[in-house]
């Protein structure tokens, strides 16, 4: 494979930066961007804007204004190509079609229904074709679909607020403003970002949260709450009808509309049972904004791909203890206001 030069990584960056602008909206697909340069000059760039819609290449060559520059064009793309019939037509085709010159890629697509046969239709049809150009920046971008696919689970995000002192709420979990209104305001947009939102029994019960994402723009994430013998109050905001909401229980009770009821088994671990639903049923990603038990089980079995930690300089001197459990892999260190945000990758 040739050596990307740093004109390649280049173009392959705007991919990536365009890509991230379907960030909350095409989900269970990739976040994919795609540009089309002629003679160094870009020609033609798009990005996966919604799910269901066209593809990042229809959309890169949709806005080409002269066709006739694709036969010597390089497309640039941050994820294979697709060689299947699903929501749309196979986006190999297309470029095929068109007869561009050569394709970059970064990211080889690890679904099945993909799996390489996307690159090996285009080289099959005379096409030079480039792989692995910031892959680990695209691994980055797309961590939850990959994880999804390679793992066949979500990816979990682990979020908690705590004081300076260590705590997420006051004695008998009583509940406390810890996070500043910018720390408030990014945790909206971090709910826009995940397809789906947990918290066990005691976070229902006593901070009885709606769960949505009304301080920012996008969509809000499904609502899944952990309750083993159904004893939350139906009045509960959880149970408005408002957004899809699902329960996890060891009770049987009929479902409702945007009220799904699911059963698991007493005789098997929590956690797993519930990621296999969620993985069953598409769910890419979870934030987990539970309390101490949800979190320290996650975090002793292992299942949880990031952590985002928000301290805050408040002390509260005693109450509920956030997890104490050793964190490496700090990624990204935030300021939102007056508090200071941690985020650790697996």
């Amino acid at each position: 494979m040739p050596t990307p030069t740093s004109s390649d990584e280049l173009f392959m960056r705007r991919a990536l930066d365009l890509a991230r602008l379907g960030t909350g909206h095409t989900r269970p697909n990739p976040l994919v961007g795609c540009v089309i340069t002629h003679q160094g000059r870009i020609i033609g760039e798009g990005w996966h804007r919604q799910y269901g819609g066209p593809h990042a290449e229809v959309n890169a060559v949709a806005a080409v204004t002269d066709s006739q520059l694709l036969p010597q064009s390089r497309v640039y793309v941050t994820l294979e190509p697709c060689s299947h019939f699903g929501k749309t037509p196979p986006c190999a085709d297309l470029l095929i079609e068109k007869q561009v010159g050569e394709v970059v890629i970064c990211n080889l697509d690890p679904n099945p229904l993909v799996a390489g046969r996307g690159i090996q239709k285009l080289r099959d049809a005379g096409i030079q074709v480039e792989t692995g150009v910031l892959e680990a920046e695209g691994r980055a971008l797309n961590r939850r679909f990959f994880t999804f696919q390679e793992q066949q689970r979500p990816y979990v995000v682990l979020k908690w607020a705590e004081t300076a002192d260590g705590y997420l709420a006051g004695p008998y979990f009583q509940p406390v403003a810890i996070s500043g209104e910018l720390a408030r305001v990014a945790v909206h947009q971090w709910r826009t970002e995940e397809h789906a939102i947990l918290v066990g029994t005691r976070t229902a019960l006593h901070d009885n949260p709606r769960l949505n994402a009304r301080e920012w723009p996008g969509p809000n994430p499904i609502r899944l709450v952990i309750d083993k013998n159904l004893s939350l109050p139906p009045t509960h905001h959880l149970f408005d009808g408002s957004q899809p909401t699902v329960v996890f229980t060891y009770r049987e009770r009929a479902s409702q509309p945007n009220l799904t009821y699911v059963t698991l088994s007493e005789a098997e671990d929590l956690f797993p049972q519930i990621l296999h639903h969620l993985y069953q049923q598409g769910v890419q990603s979870v934030l987990v904004e539970g309390g101490p038990t949800v979190l320290n089980s996650l975090l002793k079995d292992g299942l949880w791909d990031e952590v985002r930690v928000i301290r805050s300089p408040r002390r509260l001197g005693g109450g509920v203890a956030a997890p104490r459990i050793g964190l490496t892999g700090l990624r990204e260190q935030l300021t939102l206001g007056p508090d200071e945000v941690f985020i650790y990758q697996r």
